[in-house]
C-alpha cells in the first residue's frame, strides 16, 4: 500500500494505491465522504472498498481531496474536488495504459462526485456508489446514465432514507442496456458501523457478477473480430483468384492490308 503524492489542479495530493503486476489489471479509484464532515481516505467504507477491489485483482488508488490531510488547496464545494478526481484518474490510467476495464467508487459525497466524473470519462466502465445522497444532492445530469452501477445504502441510514436511494435507482434515465442496481444492508446506518464486512460481501458479490459478465462479453467481442478478420481473408482471397483467372485484355486490333 505505497504512499504517494499526485500532482492536482490545487496542489499535491496524498494518496494510496494498491498496484497489480498484471499490464491489463482492471483499474478503481475509490473517493471519500464530506471533506468538511470528517470525511477522508482513511474511513473505513473507503477503506472495506478498496480491499474489496484489491481482493478482485484491481489496481486502486484513493486519495484525500483538496485541504484533507496532506493534500493541498482548499475546500471548492464540489468543483474543485471534481477537479482532484479527474486528475487522480488520470495518474491511475498513465500508470496502467493497458487496463482491460476502469471503475469508479464513491462514499457519501464521494458518490455526487464520482457520479460526475462517470458523465465526462466514458472509458468508466461500472460505479459503486454507497450512501448516495440522493436526497441532498441533485443527481439530475444522469441524463442518460451511461454505465451500469451498484447503489448500496443502509436499513438504518437516517441520513439518506432507503425510499430516495430506491428512487434514484429507478428514476435515473440510463442508456439502452444499463442497468442500476440497489441493494439495501441490514442494520446498517449511513456510516456502515459494525457493518463494514456485510457491505464488502454485498460489493464483492456485485463485482464478481459483473467481471465475469465482462469477461464473457469480452470473449464475444473478441470472436467476432476474428470472424470478422476471416471474412475479410475469405473477401481478399476470392478477389485474388479472381485477378488471376480474368482473360488478359486483348492489346491488338484488326491487321491493316498492305497499300497496293
Amino acid at each position: 500500500m505505497p504512499e504517494l503524492i499526485i500532482n492536482g489542479p490545487g496542489g499535491r495530493l496524498e494518496a494510496r494505491y494498491h498496484h497489480e503486476a498484471n499490464s491489463d489489471s482492471p483499474i478503481a479509484l475509490i473517493l471519500h465522504p464530506h471533506p468538511q464532515l470528517g470525511g477522508t481516505m482513511n474511513n473505513q467504507v473507503v477503506y472495506t472498498l478498496y480491499h474489496t477491489f484489491a481482493a478482485r485483482g484491481f489496481s486502486v488508488l484513493r486519495f484525500n481531496f483538496r485541504g484533507v490531510g496532506r493534500s493541498q488547496g482548499v475546500w471548492d464545494s464540489g468543483p474543485g474536488e471534481l477537479a482532484d478526481a479527474a486528475s487522480a484518474l488520470d495518474w491511475l490510467q498513465l500508470v496502467k495504459p493497458d487496463a482491460k476495464t476502469c471503475w469508479i467508487a464513491g462514499v457519501s459525497f464521494g458518490t455526487w462526485i464520482a457520479m460526475q466524473l462517470l458523465m465526462r470519462r466514458p472509458e468508466i466502465d461500472g460505479f459503486i456508489c454507497v450512501a448516495p445522497l440522493a436526497n441532498l444532492y441533485d443527481f439530475n445530469f444522469l441524463a442518460p446514465c451511461p454505465s451500469s452501477g451498484l447503489l448500496v445504502n443502509g436499513e438504518l441510514d437516517r441520513v439518506v432514507p432507503t425510499s430516495a436511494v430506491a428512487e434514484m435507482s429507478v428514476k435515473t434515465k440510463v442508456q439502452r442496456g444499463i442497468k442500476m442496481t440497489h441493494e439495501v444492508v441490514p442494520g446498517a446506518n449511513h456510516f456502515f458501523e459494525n457493518k463494514t464486512e456485510e457491505l464488502g460481501e454485498v460489493v464483492g458479490k456485485y463485482l464478481d457478477e459483473r467481471m465475469i459478465q465482462f469477461e464473457q462479453d469480452r470473449e464475444r467481442n473478441k470472436e467476432r473480430e476474428r470472424e470478422r478478420e476471416r471474412e475479410r481473408q475469405r473477401q481478399r482471397e476470392l478477389e485474388r483468384m479472381e485477378a488471376q483467372s480474368a482473360p488478359a485484355a486483348s492489346t491488338g486490333g484488326d491487321d491493316e492490308g498492305d497499300d497496293e
